[in-house]
């Protein structure tokens, strides 16, 4: 099948943006009923399973519209993040407005939304590689303005969105059935350690109290930034916690964001528990992390030299210590542990020799649960770069849609 050619999304759809009202004017900010496109509903977006968004986390007013450049646009628009978190784009599934952070385009009748996403999506390597700027990553208007995709017939275009609805749904429940098994297979972890690590406990202390005295339970840097690739410092964040802790998975931050943080660096044997983004995570520092750091969504505990990092990683870990952490969860949106908190729950006191018999109880069950674990981790990145494949095929036409689902 011969691929299609490329035009510039902007000559068969109207390109457009957003803006923020001015926050030094209140009355723009009251009544406001219009929902309001952020970099703050990319959430929505990071997994690559959402397509059309609907709700979002903010909203504008009518006179907050009316007296800025801000746009009302409507429904079946195409979004694209370009700022900070570039590259992730939407349907809007209803009118609504968005920031500046954002591209739009109003599809023709030449264009089919949902192949619009998919085409932005296929290419999105091509799109990103004209980021410029270190601290905060921005595609700008004029880079914009150049992006093309694929253009093929209507009908086809329909058939390839179909296609990938169809393709993609099937993929991510599989997905989603090896994270399932990959949460079971910890949770039976979780369940022989807290058997294991509380029975006949005579004595509870805080987990502060189990950490080096210089080197406090803590959380890391608060603005990371976008990721500045090879060159930067590497930096774990919530959902990194879960997905095992290994250098080239890492997003890297600069130097200069880095540096008031200092106190948060990695050592390793440190533990990492997660406090938003995966709540309840836990994960001992490699040795390639060594002076790595966190982010606020990580808290670090480094061990005192009477308790085993190995240990404490199976207390953090333990049924019992999950429950004590879930229950002290706060928030409505964004879900998270307060550092206060987290370093006054309470854990078992054992002598080493008790940590070390643990350890030889709770070894053999780890290594059958961690090796089950890398399998499942390997299909799903496995499946992942055939999603990412199938979709760019399918939108450069070097894919017959056609043949494949018959």
């Amino acid at each position: 099948m011969r691929p299609w050619g490329r035009v510039q999304l902007r000559r068969l759809a109207k390109l457009g943006t957003g803006h923020t009202p001015s926050r030094q004017h209140p009355e723009y900010w009251e009544n406001c009923t219009i929902p309001w496109l952020t970099l703050a509903d990319v959430w929505q977006l990071r997994d690559g399973t959402k397509q059309v968004i609907t709700e979002t986390s903010e909203r504008i007013s009518e006179l907050g519209l009316a007296n800025s450049a801000a746009v009302l646009h409507p429904a079946g628009t195409v979004a694209l993040s370009r700022t900070a978190s570039v590259g992730f784009a939407c349907i809007l599934g209803r009118d609504m407005a968005t920031s500046q952070d954002f591209a739009t385009w109003t599809c023709g009748p030449r264009l089919l939304p949902r192949f619009v996403l998919w085409a932005l999506r296929g290419t999105i390597d091509e799109i990103v590689a004209t980021t410029m700027g270190s601290t905060h990553k921005t595609i700008y208007m004029p880079d914009i303005q150049e992006i093309a995709i694929p253009l093929p017939r209507v009908e086809t275009q329909v058939a390839i969105a179909d296609f990938l609805d169809s393709e993609t749904a099937r993929i991510d429940a599989l997905v989603g059935k090896k994270r399932r098994m990959i949460d079971l297979a910890r949770e039976r972890v979780c369940a022989v350690a807290d058997a294991v690590l509380w029975s006949d406990v005579d004595r509870e202390i805080p987990l502060m109290h189990a950490v080096q005295i210089h080197r406090p339970v803590m959380y890391g840097i608060v603005l990371p930034g976008p990721d500045v690739g090879e060159g930067g410092i590497a930096i774990v964040k919530g959902g990194d916690v879960g997905a095992g802790l290994s250098l080239d998975r890492l997003a890297r931050t600069t130097a200069e964001i880095e540096r008031p943080y200092a106190r948060a660096r990695l050592r390793p044997d440190d533990v990492l528990f997660a406090i938003r983004g995966g709540v309840g995570d836990a994960a001992i520092v490699p040795p390639e992390l060594e002076g790595a750091n966190i982010t606020q969504d990580v808290a670090r505990v480094a061990p005192a030299a009477e308790f085993a990092s190995e240990w404490v990683l199976h207390v953090l870990r333990s049924e019992t210590f999950q429950r004590r952490a879930k229950e002290l969860v706060r928030g409505a949106t964004i879900t998270g542990l307060n550092i206060r908190d987290l370093e006054r729950i309470r854990i078992p006191w054992a002598e080493r020799a008790r940590q070390e018999a643990d350890l030889r109880m709770l070894r053999p069950v780890t290594v059958t649960s961690d090796n089950l674990q890398h399998r499942l981790q390997r299909q799903i990145d496995l499946l992942r770069e055939h999603r990412r494949a199938l979709i760019s095929a399918a939108v450069t036409g070097q894919l017959d849609t056609a043949k494949v689902a018959a």
